[in-house]
């Protein structure tokens, strides 16, 4: 590496849309940085996730930068709902138009992170045996960028080809005459089903717990919408700060039980036809009432049925267990009507778990069944997994991961007492995945930015969370977290999928317009609740 065992003022890790921006920022500022990054380009999760169907579940006008106008005149994107080919080259252009890539080391996987206490300087080592010391470290590791990689007992025996949906091979798979497997109904599973059925022979879905879904009614945006984003853009983009998830899903004030019966029919009807999250906005307090819920859930239930013409398929689709959207609600295109072909078969692993894979298949409680391919689609390790994965030691010693054995403790989801001068964007404790990424990645980087700029005016070495600021974020993060329906949920929210992860909402539920406030008075107060030294 041509930087090795040199200086910076910030090491950022990871070039996804948020270390990216971190070092067009960092550059504005004069500060010197330099980007590691485990993949071979830019782009984090849409360079990593190419599995059939992948594509982004927030309209493509908002899941995009602000920070330029230039960039914003001269970007056209071809669907409401971008697919992963496009959102990787929108990626490539801001790394080419920005000239990034020349403070950016791909193939390189950061392994340690320790901090001198003597210096007040962190010396970061990567899987090149490279060190190179800094300031400050900005984690931009993404919050869903490590997969799970669930196995099972015999699956090295297995005589056909494995696939990963988070590793997927870049030059794409053709299962034209194969017999698939695919084991999960996350997000990735929901996305890539209806098209590997397409190509497949025959192709068999496993389901431990089904998820709830809604369709992105997705298509070339047309000319006036465009014309009217480009002309009232200044004015989208700021409203989108004060939203609940910093995208639009024109949320109602209405309670549902003050609602009549029939309104409830045309409302989450009408918002229905509009596809994707607008749904999410139908009443106010669906997220908070379980009797409000059980409507939304009703109708959810309803609309499976009317799709699925197999009665006994519609009741494994259809989620029993936990209120609607306390899971993250999927945005697909056809994947309810998939169930409908011929060559498509549904097994309900709660019903008969799958005790092993073999040298031809799958076996569960009840049935062994012949693939070609499998395909695991079992999720991430949310929020933490990509810190957990680095040895990031603190003051005295302190490991992170030690440190959060029991559950993640930051403040504001930016900064972790005993942690000086290292940032996470949209880390545990921020809104980060209850929104669109992209406006709370802005927001995250330009935090760290104007808090860079501000330590260097006062000529301060560090600044780092206090504990008693952290102790009281982490239970205001819990108690509104205890006031929704979130918990009530097996989720990644929860950190319930990973074995041995302790459960604890991760994110911020507050609403992305409630946290940005509450960090802008954070720093005119002085930046409360940081030591600053």
């Amino acid at each position: 590496m041509a930087q090795a065992n040199r200086s910076f003022d910030v090491v950022i890790v990871g070039a996804g849309f948020a270390g990216m921006y971190m070092l067009h920022k960092l550059r504005g500022q004069g500060m010197t940085a330099i980007v590691f990054e485990a993949g071979g380009g830019v782009g984090g999760t849409w360079f990593w996730n190419r599995y059939p169907g992948a594509r982004v579940d927030i309209r493509s006008l908002e899941y995009s930068f602000s920070f330029s106008e230039e960039l914003e005149n001269e970007w056209k994107w071809s669907e409401h709902y971008a697919p992963q080919p496009e959102l990787l080259r929108y990626a490539e252009h801001v790394a080419d138009r920005f000239d990034l890539k020349r403070d950016i080391v791909f193939n390189t996987r950061v392994e340690a992170a320790v901090f001198d206490e003597a210096s007040n300087r962190w010396s970061v080592t990567t899987d090149g045996g490279d060190t190179v010391s800094a300031q400050h470290v900005v984690m931009a590791t993404g919050s869903l960028s490590v997969p799970t990689n669930v196995d099972f007992a015999g699956i090295e025996d297995f005589g056909g080809t494995i696939y990963r949906t988070s590793q997927w091979p870049h030059e794409g798979v053709d299962f034209s005459g194969q017999r698939v497997g695919v084991i999960g109904t996350g997000s990735s599973a929901i996305q890539s089903i209806p098209l590997i059925a397409e190509q497949a022979a025959k192709m068999t879905v496993f389901q431990r717990t089904p998820n709830y879904s809604v369709p992105a009614h997705n298509g070339p945006i047309a000319e006036d919408v465009y014309a009217d984003w480009t002309a009232r853009r200044a004015e989208y983009r700021l409203a989108m700060k004060s939203t609940a998830g910093g995208f639009f899903n024109d949320p109602s004030e209405q309670l549902t039980l003050e609602a009549a019966p029939e309104h409830h029919a045309t409302e989450f009807e009408r918002r229905w036809q509009i596809g994707g999250f607008h749904i999410l906005g139908a009443y106010a307090d669906l997220g908070i009432d379980s009797e409000a819920n059980k409507v939304a859930a009703a109708f959810a239930a309803e609309k499976i049925r009317s799709i699925v013409k197999d009665p006994a398929v519609a009741d494994i689709l259809t989620p029993k267990d936990y209120p609607w959207g306390t899971k993250r609600l999927c945005v697909d295109s056809n994947y309810y009507a998939t169930f409908n072909r011929d060559n498509v078969e549904l097994v309900d692993i709660k019903a008969a778990p799958i005790e092993r894979i073999t040298a031809g298949g799958v076996k569960t409680r009840d049935a062994e069944y012949s693939f070609d391919a499998i395909v695991l689609a079992t999720g991430f390790d949310a929020m933490t997994g990509a810190l957990d994965r680095i040895a990031i030691t603190g003051r005295g010693g302190v490991r992170m991961k030690d440190r959060w054995a029991e559950g993640p403790r930051t403040y504001l989801g930016l900064m972790v007492s005993g942690f000086p001068n290292l940032f996470t964007v949209t880390g545990p404790g921020s809104p980060s995945v209850l929104t669109n990424m992209v406006t709370s990645i802005e927001q995250h980087v330009e935090w760290i930015a104007d808090c860079l700029l501000w330590l260097r005016g006062r000529g301060a070495a560090t600044i780092e969370a206090t504990l008693e600021a952290e102790n009281g974020w982490v239970d205001q993060v819990n108690e509104i977290a205890a006031g929704t329906l979130f918990p009530q949920a097996n989720s990644w929210y929860m950190g319930a999928n990973v074995p041995g992860k302790p459960r604890q909402f991760l994110p911020f539920a507050g609403g992305f317009g409630v946290y940005r406030e509450i960090c802008e008075e954070v720093v005119e107060r002085g930046y409360e609740g940081f030591a600053v030294g």
